[in-house]
C-alpha cells in the first residue's frame, strides 16, 4: 500500500484532507458518527449514500422491539445535546423539530453498600446541598472545588484536544496544554479526585466515568474527569421514544436533505489500489463507486475486513473491558429508583483489579440499572417497566466461555438485583434479553469491547489511530479520534467530514455558544 502522507501534511495547525474530487461520498455504517458525518456532507452539497447492514439506523445505538417493549440495545446515557443540535444545524434544521429531549433528574441515584444513597444533580448549588445533607459541609465544599476543576478541564480540553483533528503531537502545543499540566490533568484520576473528596461515596460517583474510557480511575489520567463534567455538571437527557430516537431523527433529517440510505446492505470490502479507494463491494456483489469513503465500522474491522490491510498501530491496540447487559420487560415497578441507578459494591478498587488485571468477573459487582420507562412510559405496554442492567466484564481476551457462562451469569445478576432491593425481580420478568461479550464480538466489535480500545496515554489524542487512510478513505466512530461515548462519536463524525470538506469556519461559533 502506498500512503499519500507528505511532510507538508504534518505542519501544525494544518488539517490533512482527502485528495481529488469529493462530489460523491459513500458512508459505510449508519451509526451516530456516520449520521453526524452525513448531515455535514449533505449540508455542503455532497451526494451522500449511507450503507447499513441493519434494517434501521443507529449502529451500536440499536433498537429491539418485542411484545410491546422497545428496548435500547446500546448507550443509555445521553449528554452534550448541543453536539446533536449542531448536526441538525449543518442542514439548516432545528433539533427541536425532530427530537424531544428532557433533562433527567436526578442524573443518577447512587446506592452504597452501607445502605446510604446519594442523588446526583447537575446544578452545583443543589448538588452541594445534597452532599452536605448526606455527608457533611466539608465534603460539599470539596465538591464545589471539583466542579471548578472539571469545568476548567472541559474549557482547556474540548477545543484543542477533543473536538479537533490531530495529525501530529505538535498539534497539541497550544497554550491550553500548559494550563492542563498546571491543573494536574496528567496525574492519575483517582488520587486527583481524592484531593477534593474525602468520602468514598463522592469519590466513586465522580470517578466511575473512567470506565467509559476503558480504564480504571487508578489508571486513567485526570483529564478524563472531563467525562464527569459532561454528565454530572452539564447534565443528562433522555429522548422521547428512547435513545434510538436520536439516530432515527438524524437519519430522517439527512434523508430530507438528499442523503440516500440503503439498509440491509452489508459491505464486504473496499476496492482500492495504491492507497486510493474506488468503490465498495457489497455481500451481494454490488459495486458502488464514489469519490471518497467514510468507514463507520469498528476500526479494526474496517482495516482487516474492509480494507484488507494490516496496521501496526491498530493491531497493537489494548482494548477496554466489555459489558454484560440484561434487557428486561417487567410487570413490577420499583418506586425507590430513579431513571439511572448505580449500585456500588463495597470494594471499589478490587472491581478494576478483577476486570482489568485478573480478567475475571467481579466478585463484588458494581452495576448500572437504567429504568427508561421512568421517563417515557410509552416504551412498554401499560403498567409494565423496562430495566436495562449493565455490569462491566472482561473482554474476549479473558478465558471465559460465554456460550456456557451467559445463562449462569444472567441468573447471578438476577440474584444480585434481588439482594440489592429489587424484590421478586425474577418472578415479574416477562421478557429478558442478555448480551454478552461474545454477542458484542459477533456484532462486529473487536474483542467484544463495545467501548473500543482503551484510552491509555498512548491510545489517546495523536496516538489514537488516525481517522484518515490513503488518499480518500476516512474513519469515523469510537475506535478513532477522539474516542468513546455518544459525544465523542458525534464529534468523530464531524471530524471525518472535516477531512473531506476542510475546516468549517462557522463551526466554533455554533458549537460553543
Amino acid at each position: 500500500m502506498t500512503m499519500s502522507l507528505k511532510i507538508e501534511d504534518l505542519v501544525p495547525g494544518k488539517v490533512r484532507t482527502v485528495s481529488g474530487k469529493t462530489d460523491e461520498i459513500v458512508i459505510v455504517g449508519a451509526g451516530l458518527a456516520g449520521l453526524s458525518c452525513a448531515l455535514r456532507l449533505a449540508g455542503k452539497g455532497r451526494k451522500v449514500t449511507v450503507l447499513e447492514k441493519e434494517p434501521v439506523p443507529g449502529g451500536r445505538n440499536g433498537l429491539l422491539s418485542t411484545d410491546g417493549y422497545k428496548f435500547d440495545t446500546g448507550p443509555s446515557v445521553l449528554t452534550m445535546p448541543d453536539l446533536i443540535r449542531d448536526a441538525f444545524d449543518a442542514v439548516g434544521e432545528k433539533m427541536e423539530d425532530w427530537l424531544e429531549l428532557s433533562p433527567v433528574s436526578p442524573l443518577y441515584r447512587a446506592f452504597y453498600h452501607d445502605g446510604s444513597q446519594l442523588d446526583v444533580h447537575a446544578d452545583p448549588a443543589r448538588m452541594a446541598a445534597e452532599i452536605e445533607s448526606v455527608i457533611g459541609p466539608d465534603e460539599a465544599q470539596g465538591y464545589l472545588k471539583y466542579v471548578d476543576f472539571v469545568s476548567k478541564l472541559y474549557k482547556y480540553e474540548m477545543k484543542d484536544f477533543i473536538d479537533k483533528n490531530i495529525d501530529t503531537p505538535l498539534d497539541l502545543l497550544t497554550p491550553n496544554l500548559a494550563k492542563l499540566v498546571a491543573l494536574g490533568g496528567f496525574r492519575k484520576l483517582a488520587p486527583k479526585a481524592k484531593q477534593y473528596f474525602k468520602d468514598f461515596r463522592t469519590e466513586r460517583i465522580y470517578s466511575f466515568q473512567a470506565m467509559y474510557a476503558g480504564l480504571s480511575p487508578y489508571q486513567a489520567l485526570a483529564i478524563y474527569a472531563v467525562i464527569a463534567y459532561m454528565d454530572s455538571v452539564a447534565g443528562v437527557f433522555f429522548p422521547k421514544g428512547g435513545m434510538h430516537a436520536v439516530p432515527r431523527a438524524l437519519a430522517a433529517a439527512a434523508e430530507k436533505h438528499g442523503v440516500t440510505f440503503k439498509y440491509n446492505t452489508t459491505v464486504a470490502k473496499v476496492e482500492h489500489n495504491n492507497g486510493r479507494a474506488s468503490a465498495v463491494i457489497t455481500s451481494t456483489g454490488e459495486r458502488i463507486v464514489a469519490d471518497a469513503f467514510v468507514l463507520n465500522a469498528d476500526l479494526p474491522v474496517a482495516w482487516r475486513d474492509l480494507l484488507g490491510e494490516k496496521s501496526w498501530n491498530v493491531s497493537r491496540l489494548r482494548y477496554s473491558p466489555s459489558a454484560f447487559t440484561l434487557l428486561v420487560g417487567s410487570k413490577k415497578k420499583y418506586e425507590k429508583i430513579a431513571h439511572h441507578n448505580i449500585h456500588f459494591g463495597q470494594d471499589w478498587k478490587e472491581v478494576f483489579t478483577d476486570l482489568i488485571d485478573r480478567k475475571r468477573l467481579m466478585k463484588d459487582p458494581s452495576l448500572l440499572v437504567t429504568n427508561p420507562t421512568h421517563s417515557d412510559p410509552d416504551l412498554a405496554p401499560k403498567n409494565r417497566d423496562i430495566y436495562y442492567v449493565l455490569l462491566p466484564t472482561p473482554n474476549m481476551d479473558a478465558d471465559i466461555d460465554w456460550t456456557k457462562e451467559t445463562p449462569r451469569y444472567q441468573e447471578e445478576i438476577i440474584r444480585i438485583l434481588e439482594q440489592r432491593g429489587y424484590t421478586d425481580f425474577e418472578k415479574n420478568i416477562e421478557v429478558a434479553y442478555p448480551t454478552s461479550p461474545l454477542d458484542w464480538q459477533e456484532r462486529g466489535m473487536e474483542r467484544g469491547a463495545p467501548f473500543a480500545s482503551a484510552h491509555t496515554f498512548f491510545q489517546t489524542g495523536p496516538f489514537r489511530p488516525r481517522n484518515i487512510w490513503g488518499e480518500n478513505v476516512v474513519f469515523a466512530g469510537s475506535g478513532t479520534q477522539p474516542g468513546v461515548g455518544v459525544p465523542m462519536v458525534l464529534i468523530s463524525g464531524r471530524l471525518a467530514a472535516e477531512r473531506i470538506l476542510g475546516k468549517d469556519p462557522s463551526y466554533r461559533s455554533r458549537a460553543y455558544r
